[in-house]
């Protein structure tokens, strides 16, 4: 195990360490992190805003860059976000923060949005984004963002090398039947999927006004759990039959057999959203495919140190992992 991270003792539990991590935990010390926005054209018609850390040091254009995709609803204002701008910046690495579409702020142009298999989006924006940079680049993925960025090199195989150095995810719900179903049950239901559809509701109805007839909005409203969401809106809006088709093609679980890039797979045990059962063996994944599964993190939480804690061990670990195998 390339990490052993180790919960503090005032932090116990999955929930707790999720829910901490993301609400009251220090996400970096310092300055806040400050980001300037480039804004790319898609070939359909549509754009991903990508942010970019902006701070006084002067980068050459050979030192490294992270890009990180980041998880369900998120932005470049995630805690995750956040700690690893602080951990880039120690560094002196560059870091930037694409923007699923409608995630920036900005409802996007197009009758679509994003989903957990979104792999093709993110070649395009991986493509993009080598066209700019000479130097090492890394791709960090976190929850459904390092879903679909292991879907794409599980599609890329070798091909992936001429984008990215090494890539990792995070957190990542790469068996999205197991996952769904684990968030959409008993006390997470209520806790996290509940708190997904409050935002989600109102950007798919957003959608509607300006698509007119993209989908039942009785349907969507009435939904109460992400199963549901996913069967009025993710599923058709995306090419997908049902939510059940959705989960089952969009997972990255069944492609790191042909992953052929440097490329971590961080997951915790006693994360809410992903059943330890459903996480990745070692006979699931191809030699480049490196497993790590501490007991502890929550989802996404990983705090550490003395009372209130901070964010910056993993984005640490996954730093250096990346620098050794790039």
């Amino acid at each position: 195990m390339i990490w052993n991270y180790q919960a503090p003792w005032w932090l116990p539990g999955g929930n707790l360490q999720t829910i901490y991590a993301a609400k009251l935990a220090r996400r970096y010390s310092g300055p806040v992190p400050k980001w300037t926005r480039q804004r790319l054209n898609t070939p359909d018609g549509d754009f991903i805003d990508v942010d970019w850390r902006k701070d006084e040091i002067d980068l050459s254009p050979e030192r490294p860059l992270v890009i990180l995709f980041h998880g369900l609803e998120g932005s470049s204002s995630s805690h995750y976000a956040q700690a690893f701008a602080h951990e880039t910046h120690q560094r002196g690495w560059y870091m930037a923060v694409p923007h699923f579409r409608g995630c920036s702020g900005e409802i996007n142009w197009a009758p679509r949005a994003y989903h957990s298999g979104d792999f093709e989006e993110v070649g395009w924006i991986l493509s993009r984004i080598r066209e700019q940079h000479r130097g090492p680049l890394y791709a960090v993925g976190i929850s459904l963002g390092g879903n679909a960025l292991m879907r794409w090199a599980g599609e890329m195989g070798q091909t992936a090398t001429k984008y990215v150095d090494a890539i990792a995810s995070v957190c990542s719900p790469i068996d999205l039947t197991a996952s769904g179903k684990a968030i959409d049950a008993g006390i997470n239901k209520w806790l996290y999927a509940r708190m997904f559809l409050g935002t989600m509701k109102p950007r798919a109805m957003e959608k509607l006004k300006q698509f007119p007839g993209l989908f039942n909005p009785h349907t969507l409203m009435a939904a109460k759990s992400l199963y549901e969401f996913d069967q009025v809106f993710t599923a058709p809006l995306h090419g997908f039959k049902n939510t059940d088709d959705y989960w089952a093609r969009a997972s990255a679980k069944h492609g790191l057999s042909r992953v052929q890039v440097s490329a971590l797979v961080l997951n915790a045990c006693n994360d809410p959203f992903i059943p330890a059962s459903s996480l990745p063996a070692l006979n699931q994944v191809s030699a480049w495919v490196k497993l790590c599964q501490p007991e502890a993190g929550g989802h996404v939480g990983f705090a550490s140190g003395t009372f209130p804690g901070d964010l910056q061990e993993m984005p640490w670990a996954v730093t250096d992992w990346m620098s050794q195998h790039g």
